[in-house]
């Protein structure tokens, strides 16, 4: 098991990396809400679920799909959060809560950001920096290590920086696993995170000129 897995929590909330939406600010029948764009209010859904797996965040993130017109299977998170009230009632869980973050943030990565539709959206009518910037943006709403890499390789044929920033991403992976969890090492890796999603959406317009 990961040196990560000793202070779970701590590492948990500095990599959460919806970074730009304040889910404690989130009233989900607030008009506020509703006037979020569907990715937004996806990534605000995702993001609840993630931090609180309860019946009624779960419920949230189906009927966000019903309105879309479309269904979501959400049998197949409830062992997770059977799993969760069961590590509650434990005092040596710390690992095996780890371990469980992990498969939830693995089945949200699932549910695709919808950035990526936008992406897809404009590579089909030749517009290659909204392209870019959408794909990025999608890869900066994802949660695991799996998802967040396998973008960016996907990426990478059309943007050569992506084969970077994958590079510092598993930097920073090692960074994490090798982190102690007193105050100075967890400011060292929360600005290392911070450094790499800032680099993450800057668009490198000559890295693709390059590759155009």
């Amino acid at each position: 098991m990961s040196l990560s897995t000793l202070f779970t929590i701590a590492i948990v909330i500095i990599l959460l990396r919806v970074f730009w939406l304040k889910i404690k600010d989130a009233n989900l029948k607030s008009e506020s809400f509703k006037k979020l764009p569907p990715k937004d209010q996806l990534a605000v859904l995702k993001e609840c679920l993630l931090n609180n797996p309860t019946e009624g965040n779960l419920s949230n993130l189906k009927d966000f799909f019903v309105r879309q017109g479309t269904d979501l299977d959400v049998e197949s998170y409830r062992p997770f959060m059977k799993k969760q009230l069961e590590l509650t009632r434990r005092k040596d869980a710390l690992a095996e809560d780890n371990e469980l973050f992990c498969n939830e943030a693995a089945w949200l990565d699932k549910i695709r950001p919808l950035e990526f539709e936008e992406a897809n959206d404009a590579r089909c009518e030749n517009r290659q920096e909204d392209y870019i910037s959408n794909s990025l943006e999608g890869i900066a709403r994802l949660y695991s290590d799996e998802a967040i890499l396998r973008e960016l390789e996907a990426l990478a044929p059309e943007y050569p920086k992506a084969k970077d920033l994958a590079e510092d991403y598993r930097k920073l992976m090692e960074l994490r696993e090798s982190s102690g969890a007193d105050d100075d090492s967890l400011a060292k890796l929360r600005k290392a995170k911070n450094a790499w999603e800032d680099n993450l959406l800057q668009i490198d317009l000559v890295a693709e000129t390059k590759q155009g």
